[in-house]
C-alpha cells in the first residue's frame, strides 16, 4: 500500500503489510526512501487502528533522525 492520503504529503511513499497470527495483526511499515521500519501489533478485528499507530512510529522513528 502506498499514497494513502492519510499519512500527508511529507512522509512520501510507504509500504505497508499486515500478517495475522490468530486474534493479533502485525502491521510493518517502511518508509521507502530511507528503509526505516517499524512494527505494531494489535487486535485483528482492528486493522486501520493498528495500521494509525504504525505510521505515527514511523514519522516519529523519521523526525528522530
Amino acid at each position: 500500500m502506498t499514497a494513502d492520503p492519510d499519512l500527508g504529503p511529507e512522509l512520501g511513499e510507504v509500504i505497508v503489510e499486515f500478517v495475522r497470527n490468530g486474534p493479533y495483526v502485525k502491521c510493518s511499515a517502511v518508509h521507502a526512501a530511507t528503509g526505516v521500519e517499524v512494527s505494531a501489533i494489535g487486535p485483528a478485528a482492528e486493522p486501520r487502528a493498528v495500521e494509525r499507530v504504525a505510521i505515527a512510529k514511523l514519522k516519529r522513528a523519521l523526525s528522530q533522525r
